[in-house]
């Protein structure tokens, strides 16, 4: 019998610091534990991560995420990996632009 190859991670992030714009291929699930975090898509749909809450992002969709400016965020990040022994696929860096787009929808609400 096949064994799930589940990656689990608690990660702490300085304020304003934030990952690349990467996919998985199961998708990831993100819950918060401290702080107030962004995550991020493509498509521009901007979400808070705030401890106790969870953000679901589904298999292959382009995303980044990190902690708000001014504030740290921790969250317990949950992917698995595909057949490949793969959980992540990392792009290009998230650009100054669009993390503070990224923070002023946030703040906006």
């Amino acid at each position: 019998m096949e064994g799930s190859l589940l990656a689990m991670a608690h990660v702490h992030v300085a304020p304003g610091a934030r990952t690349h714009w990467h996919t998985h291929p199961r998708g990831q699930t993100l819950y918060g534990t401290a702080g107030v975090g962004l995550v991020v898509t493509r498509a521009g749909d901007v979400q808070t991560l705030e401890t106790g809450r969870t953000v679901w992002i589904p298999p292959l969709e382009e995303h980044w995420h990190g902690a708000m400016a001014g504030t740290r965020m921790a969250h317990i990040a949950a992917q698995e990996a595909d057949e490949d022994g793969e959980t992540v696929t990392w792009l290009e860096p998230v650009t100054d632009e669009e993390f503070a787009l990224a923070n002023e929808a946030a703040q906006a609400g």
